[in-house]
């Protein structure tokens, strides 16, 4: 694991992929599946790793948070960096720091949450669980003004935040009035677009964020490295088409559900056996398998 201080230079240097994570039967972290969906990565050049939703960190036991922690960061080679989660909730992110502080990880990022919370208080939370690992956090936009520019502003003057992942979903992602007040505050190459390949261009070219992270990447990452290079190379043409061609898959994730289809995509496709998902989401049904495999197949034939 590469352990180095966080710097914009990486952003730009891979995409920053957000696996599943894989479990056995018991629902038990299964360290041999994840060790062939990162070598899978790596070798497909992806030199960043982001374990949040896709990963169901929302869900995972305090319990096993030390050996996950370790499990990671023995998977992997020196050159990529891995970024865990901890979180939503601030006791729970309390203690998990207290776990984080212990490991190399170069920042963690503190998942979102909307339930008894205020934007003071989210603030003032990111200052004490930034202390408490010891090191600037990744902050998560998931959320419509979940925390508003001056407090974002505020919090980068404090030092606290290592990077932004900004991830509101609009029916138009050009059309970003909050991103937009956000980069007004923010220096746009330590904020990442955090939504897929799908807004990546618009992100990348017309805000100037610094780089994307993708699930979709897991199933084909030279393709999604091949997209980020486009883009910094300013060919928009060979991008789109790229980007067009992770829509089979992409247009089933954010019809059925991101994460469920992500999890069950990844299996389906050779890469590893991801295992049952972790309540409190549940498995796919049949239908939903089924076209999934024909979208994967729909990608591979147009593989060029």
């Amino acid at each position: 694991m590469n352990t180095d201080s966080f710097s914009a230079a990486q952003i730009r240097e891979s995409v920053i992929a957000v696996p599943p994570l894989a479990r056995d039967a018991s629902l038990a972290i299964c360290e041999q599946e994840n060790r062939r969906m990162i070598r899978f990565l790596e070798a497909g050049g992806i030199r960043s790793l982001l374990y949040g939703g896709n990963a169901i960190f929302y869900h995972a036991r305090l319990s096993e948070y030390q050996r996950l922690l370790q499990m990671l960061a023995e998977s992997t080679s020196d050159e990529t960096v891995v970024v865990p989660s901890l979180g939503p909730a601030f006791g729970l992110a309390m203690d998990q720091a207290a776990i984080l502080r212990e490991h190399a990880f170069p920042t963690a990022m503190l998942l979102p949450s909307r339930d008894a919370v205020d934007q003071t208080g989210i603030a003032n939370g990111v200052r004490m669980l930034a202390e408490a690992v010891g090191k600037p956090l990744v902050l998560y936009l998931k959320f419509d003004r979940w925390l508003e520019p001056q407090l974002i502003q505020s919090l980068e003057q404090d030092g606290v935040i290592s990077w932004l992942k900004y991830a509101v979903v609009r029916d138009d992602p050009a059309r970003d009035d909050y991103l937009r007040e956000v980069l007004d505050v923010f220096p746009a190459e330590r904020v990442v677009s955090g939504i897929g390949e799908q807004p990546a261009i618009v992100h990348l070219r017309d805000f100037g964020v610094g780089g994307f992270t993708s699930g979709c990447v897991c199933v084909a990452p030279e393709r999604s490295m091949q997209l980020m290079h486009a883009i910094h190379a300013g060919d928009f043409d060979a991008a789109e088409k790229i980007r067009e061609w992770f829509c089979p898959l992409e247009d089933l994730r954010n019809e059925i559900n991101p994460i469920r289809v992500l999890h069950r995509a990844v299996e389906l496709a050779g890469i590893a056996a991801t295992g049952p998902i972790q309540p409190f989401m549940s498995d796919l049904n049949q239908l939903d398998i089924e076209r999934i495999e024909t979208g994967l197949q729909q990608m591979k034939s147009t593989l060029s």
